[in-house]
């Protein structure tokens, strides 16, 4: 599995509350900058599950995982990838809360990608099926 985040830091912002919001919920083995019209722009790229680990242990404490689950469902674009979107301020407190609509979240959210063998089993792992606010089954991460 390879997992790319990219937020946008704005010349308005501090890049280091915008670094620390991207690794409140993400553990980036590389990150570059690329300049874009606002700002800058940082790419964070890992490979396998271990750097989703905090994003799925927030989800998991807020206790979000059926509506992650349908975010991220929405989300597949190709049978081997999934794109969803995270606010950066929410980020910035250790809070998941996903972006639906283009403006939703002013300064620009975090957007990943994930490139997976196994689509579904990735969604199993990040955000499986609940019931009465239980968990049905915990399902081991992806390659």
């Amino acid at each position: 599995m390879n997992v790319e985040a990219v937020v946008e830091v704005r010349y308005t912002e501090d890049r280091d509350k915008v670094l620390k919001a991207l690794e409140n919920v993400f553990t980036p083995t590389s990150i570059r900058e690329k300049p874009s019209e606002a700002g800058v722009v940082l790419v964070a790229t890992c490979e396998g599950a271990r750097c989703l680990e905090k994003l799925r242990g927030a989800i998991w404490r807020q206790g979000i995982q059926d509506a992650a689950r349908s975010v991220v469902s929405r989300g597949i674009v190709a049978e081997d990838t999934v794109i969803f979107s995270i606010n950066k301020q929410a980020a910035y407190v250790g809070v998941v809360s996903f972006v639906t609509e283009l403006g939703e979240s002013p300064l620009g959210p975090i957007t990943f990608t994930v490139k997976t063998s196994n689509v579904r089993q990735f969604i199993d792992w990040l955000a499986p099926r609940t019931y009465k606010g239980k968990v049905y089954y915990e399902t081991p991460p992806p390659d």
